[in-house]
């Protein structure tokens, strides 16, 4: 048995637009993990700005972390990487295609903000509200692969089988 849930998801990558895909179906999947499904597209949205911009003006390089923070009562995400330079939100007209991504992240966050890392570089954080009994329910213990879980009687047909004596299924996603 867990008995605390991992509160923390890093991915470092370069920010390419095959992989941004990539980095939504991450983030998705960890918020399923904390119970907090309703918070799956304001995340999902402010991630695939953050990575777009990193993708459009990061200099010298494309590599950046994505950190997906479970804290009380609300979830931080932020994007880092090694341009030193801050975006400025634009105030796009009608008609324009790109300069809105700030303005979107601070649509539909409950927070956000630039921390300059000196001449290393820039991280740009979102917060989401966290409903406290999803919480509570993200701090439950949980069962996974290593345990024996509710399931009684499997312990005493081996590691590695299930009730019926076989194989039992493994899980990919951990916290």
């Amino acid at each position: 048995m867990i008995s605390q849930p991992s509160r923390h998801c890093t991915v470092e990558l370069k920010a390419l637009p095959s992989r941004i895909g990539q980095v939504r179906r991450i983030i998705s999947a960890q918020l399923r993990y904390w119970h907090l499904d309703p918070l799956i597209d304001p995340a999902a949205l402010g991630v695939t700005e953050l990575l777009t911009n990193v993708h459009r003006h990061a200099q010298p390089d494309k590599m950046c972390t994505v950190d997906v923070e479970l804290r009380p009562e609300r979830v931080t995400v932020s994007v880092s990487d090694h341009d030193p330079r801050l975006p400025a939100v634009n105030h796009a007209l009608p008609f324009d295609t790109c300069g809105r991504g700030l303005a979107l992240i601070a649509a539909v966050s409950e927070s956000w903000g630039i921390r300059p890392q000196g001449d290393t570089g820039k991280s740009i954080w979102f917060t989401l509200p966290a409903s406290p009994a999803a919480l509570a329910l993200a701090l439950r213990p949980v069962y996974g692969a290593t345990t024996d879980g509710p399931f009684l009687g499997v312990a005493a047909l081996g590691p590695g089988t299930g009730e019926h004596g076989r194989t039992a299924a493994r899980s990919a996603v951990f916290g």
